[in-house]
């Protein structure tokens, strides 16, 4: 129903965490080069624990070649610059959510490329710097999800 778009991720476990979380949504999860791991380290399969054969993995070597093989999705960037909160969207089936790295998030030439409206962050207090990814990518696809009444769940 949902794609979940990770822009060159850092973190083997957040990754982890990520395939888990997109298994039991039903999201998809794009992931697009580099990778600052290799995709057999122990530390994704224990986050992910038994959950890679539940989920649809795709990489990509690059965000036009993701984009494209979605047929161009609406494009919604999560960043701490966003000026639009993330559940003031009326998200539809086959949007595509889009996460930076850890350690710097999204780059400006990805972001200048998204139209303001579509750039999203999550409150947070003002001392903070930013979420964890695993948990920001949660908290954007379980709000996409539950405006659809949690479709597929018990």
């Amino acid at each position: 129903m949902f794609e979940v778009i990770l822009f060159q991720p850092e973190i083997p476990p957040n990754t982890g965490n990520i395939i888990r979380l997109c298994a039991n949504t039903g999201a998809r999860l794009h992931l697009i080069q580099p990778l600052g791991f290799q995709l057999e380290d122990r530390r994704l399969r224990r986050a992910g624990l038994d959950y890679h054969e539940w989920a649809q993995v795709c990489h990509y070597a690059n965000l036009t070649e993701c984009l494209a093989e979605l047929s161009s999705p609406r494009l919604l960037a999560f960043t701490t610059r966003g000026r639009r909160a993330y559940h003031t969207v009326a998200y539809r089936p086959g949007d595509a959510l889009l996460f930076g790295p850890e350690t710097q998030g999204l780059p400006a030439t990805v972001l200048d490329t998204i139209p303001e409206e579509c750039r999203l962050r999550i409150p947070m207090l003002t001392a903070g710097r930013s979420l964890n990814l695993s948990n920001t990518v949660a908290v954007a696809l379980y709000e996409a999800w539950r405006q659809y009444d949690f479709p597929g769940a018990y």
